[in-house]
């Protein structure tokens, strides 16, 4: 649970590394390819295309599941979060580890997931690790100082219902989808648009020139940069629905006020003028207010606050 500013950095911070993978790989494969071109065949034709969707899919996925298997580290590392001793001396500490296991044990996490805090004075927490039995929950100082304990209560059992829910998992093998189709597509048309500014000259060759192969290289990389930007709004709307999820979860875990109540938090500290609004006006839910919409808001990997209120607020209990 995040602002929208942060979640913008964060996401964008997510493409660029997950670009970055793409791009090396096709560096790679384009090198390989220009110097052992038997391996995949001659180019364009059937053969060719079913080794370039194996090695796609692979790759994609392989690449995807690699980012989630040292997803806990990474966070640790590009966090600097510091993980809670459960057997700690200090009251508040110990107060939020005992909230995390607490609604671990009520999701029925077959182990406790790692606590951690990071200094930051955003109001910010979230879930990572490669599956439910390893898994981490870390808060930002900034939430500890600025949330109570109900308000905090409900962020926790939101991070910890996308453990329960699996949804590291399910976003992996979404980016893992994306990155294959990512793969395949920038790759057949990298050779079918070099093949065009080549000509008809040597086109069945199956050892291009290094000029050639340069500029299939090329097109590769900007197809990737386009297409993974394409494939992140695919990502982003999952993330969307599997937030809404989460919501819901964190609602039975907690309970409506707890869960409502975060969410209000956020709308008081990072949108006073909305959250008035909303104190003011006797309405439980709003409508989706103006900074939501646009282009930009495809790229949101979390739906407004006051879609996610309403979303709460005409769920039972």
């Amino acid at each position: 649970m995040k602002n929208f500013a942060q979640m913008g950095k964060r996401f964008f911070l997510f493409i660029a590394v997950n670009l970055l993978v793409m791009v090396t790989l096709g560096i790679v494969l384009s090198v390989v390819l220009h110097f052992f071109p038997q391996i995949g065949g001659r180019r364009g034709t059937s053969g060719w295309l079913g080794y370039m969707a194996v090695f796609s899919l692979v790759f994609g996925m392989g690449g995807a599941f690699i980012s989630l298997a040292i997803s806990r580290m990474m966070a640790k590392w590009m966090m600097g979060v510091r993980l809670v001793d459960p057997n700690t001396s200090d009251p508040e500490a110990r107060e939020l580890v005992r909230m995390v296991h607490g609604f671990a044990t009520r999701a029925g996490l077959p182990a406790m997931p790692e606590v951690g805090v990071y200094e930051s004075a955003d109001v910010n927490a979230f879930a990572t690790g490669p599956s439910k039995s390893r898994s981490l929950v870390a808060v930002s100082t900034g939430l500890l100082h600025q949330m109570n304990r109900t308000e905090t209560e409900g962020v926790i059992a939101h991070e910890v219902a996308h453990i329960a829910n699996g949804d590291m998992v399910t976003m992996t093998l979404v980016q893992g989808i994306i990155n294959a189709f990512v793969i395949f597509l920038s790759r057949v048309l990298a050779f079918l648009a070099a093949q065009a500014m080549r000509g008809s000259r040597s086109s069945d060759d199956d050892r291009p020139s290094i000029g050639h192969s340069l500029m299939e290289m090329v097109f590769v990389i900007a197809f990737e940069i386009l297409f993974t930007l394409l494939g992140s709004i695919v990502v982003a709307w999952f993330s969307r629905k599997r937030e809404f999820r989460a919501d819901a979860g964190g609602m039975l875990l907690a309970g409506k006020p707890q869960m409502v109540g975060a969410l209000r938090a956020l709308q008081r500290i990072y949108d006073p003028q909305l959250a008035s609004q909303a104190a003011g006006s006797g309405y439980q839910a709003l409508q989706i207010s103006g900074k939501s919409g646009g282009f930009m808001a495809l790229f949101s990997t979390h739906p407004p606050l006051e879609e996610r209120i309403a979303h709460l607020e005409s769920l039972g209990r």
